[in-house]
């Protein structure tokens, strides 16, 4: 089973942490899976950005981009070339590094 690295995140992982999970899951249901909260407004249906990650290293092991994962990226908070949807990235045999970036756009959060 491959590896997902989170690096350190004030909120969510503050000391980092290197989680195995089972390919063909997706980063987000991994975190979730593992007590790490990461934002996922939309319940992960690709219909929101607050799910959003930047992919450090492992790229290659992630499920392709779809056209709606790179459309809502356009709206993401810090997008880099290698963010994707946490939802949407689904992890295949290699291990994988991630940043959670320091910021969402989450809509629901900012107005309470």
């Amino acid at each position: 089973m491959p590896f997902i690295k989170i690096l350190p995140h004030a909120e969510y992982c503050p000391a980092g942490v290197s989680l195995q999970v089972p390919a063909g899951t997706s980063i987000c249901e991994a975190l979730l899976d593992n007590h790490i909260a990461i934002e996922h407004a939309c319940d992960m249906v690709c219909a929101c950005t607050t799910c959003h990650v930047i992919v450090r290293a492992g790229m290659a092991s992630l499920s392709e981009m779809e056209e709606g994962e790179e459309d809502m990226l356009d709206r993401a908070w810090g997008l880099e070339p290698d963010s994707r949807l946490s939802c949407q990235a689904i992890l295949g045999q290699q291990d994988v590094t991630i940043e959670i970036p320091k910021y969402s756009i989450n809509h629901a959060k900012e107005n309470h």
